[in-house]
């Protein structure tokens, strides 16, 4: 590092530390990043802060190059991928064919997420269908808002898909009689649409595979 760097919260008295600050360094050079991982626990003691042992490491993160191996195929290295704030950060290439980073839904996130809801639809099955309706397309709506970004939009398709099964399985026990069939699903889908991602991810797609 070429120098210390000093970053201000606020200084106003009676102001809390936020108790999880999620922060990423990124280096040039290795060296310079374990002189820094050995020497943050310490500076941080200094103010009577602690880090995570669980969820601070050092990642290799760089571009991936090829060499080519005996046989005459290529091989990469250097490549890594690591999760934050509910995202999986890997490198792809573009249209263009340059490397870029490209962004996913975790998939812890993403299991989640569809835990949350079927329990949901579990608890609440006998409740009219448009209330559970309501219900599933806020949660969509709000995933969509955070996750939709570029790169990301098979990740979201997949989750609205596998919601959509499950609020069919539990319409399924609301009752021993209860029979939705894929038929009668694709009926109400059509009147109780489930949200799909933002219109401008599709449109990104589309330019990229015409």
């Amino acid at each position: 590092m070429s120098g210390d760097v000093q970053v201000r919260f606020c200084e106003r008295p009676g102001v809390r530390f936020p108790r999880a600050t999620h922060l990423v360094i990124a280096f040039a050079r290795e060296d310079d990043a374990r002189r820094l991982y050995g020497v943050l626990p310490k500076r941080f003691e200094k103010y009577g802060l602690t880090l995570h042992p669980d969820k601070t490491r050092l990642v290799q993160f760089k571009r991936p190059s090829y060499s080519k191996r005996d046989d005459g195929t290529t091989k990469g290295s250097g490549q890594d991928v690591f999760d934050l704030l509910g995202f999986t950060l890997y490198w792809a290439r573009s249209e263009r064919g340059y490397w870029v980073i490209q962004l996913q839904t975790a998939r812890d996130r993403s299991t989640r997420t569809l835990h949350k809801l079927s329990d949901w639809c579990r608890r609440n099955r006998h409740r009219p269908v448009r209330e559970q309706w309501l219900r599933l397309c806020r949660a969509l709506q709000g995933h969509f808002a955070y996750f939709g970004v570029v790169g990301n939009l098979g990740r979201l398709l997949a989750l609205r898909y596998a919601v959509y099964r499950i609020w069919r399985s539990w319409l399924n026990r609301r009752s021993q009689r209860a029979r939705v069939t894929w038929k009668k699903m694709r009926l109400l889908s059509e009147r109780y649409p489930l949200p799909s991602p933002p219109q401008k991810l599709r449109n990104l797609r589309a330019l990229a595979n015409p």
